[in-house]
């Protein structure tokens, strides 16, 4: 393609999105919708309730990709990360000499332009920690705008076009477009940034650890002097992506020498209760309904990060206290026959363990029956194979079904959920391998008792196999 029209021109009134129904170019979409443009969009699954909620904003959606589904008056193609090179609208564009963007460039563009960006990156906590973020600085009254990967329970989107001066955006290490293999956060200038941690992830992406910190490198060293980032301690690998920095630098976390760490901390079922230091001084005591280590990291994060955009220690305390969380992260789905059924996201073997930790004080007597299903490009390889094992130790029964899309990857670099059942029996754990989901649900209702906690992780729908379940039951 013709890279010259790989730009943005001045005076845009109307534009295609290819792909338009996935979560991100849906929420892009609505947001160009709402600031005055003209959109329409397509896809090859056009359905409900991605369809109907672009209907309900105004947003034209075409079944299917073909050249003629981009109007005439068509001033920019925005083309969807998963979209390929011979796409039939890619086609049409070289053909027409369309100008042409990915998502990211669009939502920086567009959405991103004269406001302060708050940018969350890393490989995990990404989305509770931009959430978060994004209620703190509304509930101060900043009427910010933002774009993150899940639909946040104080608002019920997973986008929003505020009239603030702030911006926050979850950066995504993920490949931008098919004419652009970069991370998508390459395309944001941060006024102020976090860096929750940095491992192995998304092998379809990256070829090893080594190319990973490759990419948070460059997007470190390109931070302006005059911005902060916010990195998480204790992490070799993060000390290692700073190192390039050349921009100002605090640390969070448990090391007692970092900027911001929490004190006197006390995990319960209901939340964390804790005292917030900051350069070894207490600034307050904060509690969050958030469970478990892993988001009171998130929460030190979010608190350093808008302390820079100037609110009060104060004004912070009440957000915490009113932030319902993200959907599919810990979220409650249902209670019946006393079994609680809770969903969640987590898939990378480290997000596991952590999730699962934090859980296991809201379960109380009752068991922690943790099923997962793994399924993403990363969990259905055998890098993890091994890590896996230690992942689920905070759970009393784990049952993991097969991967449903295994044919996707070659055969000798597969993911064995057999193999993950008999090692987690070797080691003591009550394990139980699966085919499929009805079979999952069958063993549950048998299984299952009072006072009983199912935690059920993928990055997928699983079938719909919460609200079956909770059904069933």
């Amino acid at each position: 393609m013709d890279q010259t029209l790989n730009s943005i021109p001045s005076n845009v009134r109307n534009i295609h999105i290819t792909a338009v129904c996935g979560t991100g170019m849906g929420a892009l979409a609505c947001m160009l919708k709402e600031i005055g443009l003209e959109v329409t969009g397509s896809d090859h699954r056009v359905y409900p309730p991605m369809s109907t909620f672009l209907a309900e904003k105004g947003v034209v959606v075409a079944d299917g990709f073909k050249a003629e589904h981009i109007p005439a008056d068509t001033d920019l193609v925005i083309i969807g990360n998963a979209v390929r090179r011979d796409n039939p609208e890619v086609l049409a564009v070289e053909t027409r000499g369309l100008h042409y963007c990915s998502m990211p460039q669009a939502l920086n563009h567009f959405a991103a332009r004269g406001k302060k960006i708050v940018l969350v990156t890393g490989t995990h906590g990404k989305t509770t920690t931009s959430a978060l973020a994004a209620w703190v600085l509304q509930h101060a009254g900043l009427d910010p705008s933002f774009m993150i990967g899940g639909i946040l329970q104080n608002f019920g989107s997973n986008y929003r076009v505020g009239n603030g001066a702030q911006i926050v955006i979850e950066g995504d290490e993920y490949d931008t477009a098919f004419f652009d293999k970069g991370p998508k956060f390459m395309h944001y200038t941060p006024h102020v940034a976090t860096l929750t941690s940095v491992e192995f992830d998304h092998a379809d992406i990256f070829r090893d650890l080594d190319h990973v910190k490759q990419a948070f490198r460059d997007f470190v060293s390109g931070i302006p002097a005059g911005a902060v980032l916010v990195a998480r301690d204790r992490d070799a690998n993060i000390d290692d992506v700073i190192s390039v920095a050349g921009c100002r630098i605090e640390r969070y976390g448990d090391a007692r020498d970092s900027s911001w760490y929490p004190a006197d901390v006390r995990f319960s079922a209901d939340g964390t209760a804790f005292t917030l230091m900051k350069d070894k001084k207490a600034v307050g005591n904060f509690e969050t309904k958030l469970l478990g280590a892993h988001n009171l990291s998130n929460t030190v994060a979010v608190m350093a990060m808008v302390h820079h955009l100037g609110l009060s220690f104060e004004t912070i305390r009440g957000a915490l206290l009113s932030f319902k969380g993200v959907k599919r992260r810990q979220e409650v789905r249902g209670t019946k026959r006393g079994v609680t059924v809770l969903d969640d996201f987590a898939h990378h073997p480290t997000a596991v363990r952590e999730t699962l930790t934090a859980v296991r004080p809201a379960a109380g007597n009752g068991r922690l029956i943790a099923v997962f299903e793994p399924r993403t490009n990363t969990s259905m390889r055998d890098v993890f194979q091994q890590d896996y094992v230690s992942a689920f130790d905070a759970a009393d029964m784990i049952l993991i079904r097969r991967p449903p899309l295994l044919e996707k990857i070659p055969e000798d670099r597969r993911f064995s959920s057999e193999k993950l059942v008999a090692d987690l029996t070797r080691s003591g754990k009550n394990a139980f391998f699966f085919p499929d989901t009805e079979a999952i649900i069958d063993f549950l209702v048998l299984k299952t008792q009072p006072g009983d906690m199912v935690f059920i992780m993928s990055n997928g729908g699983f079938d719909n196999i919460h609200e079956r379940l909770l059904q069933n039951l």
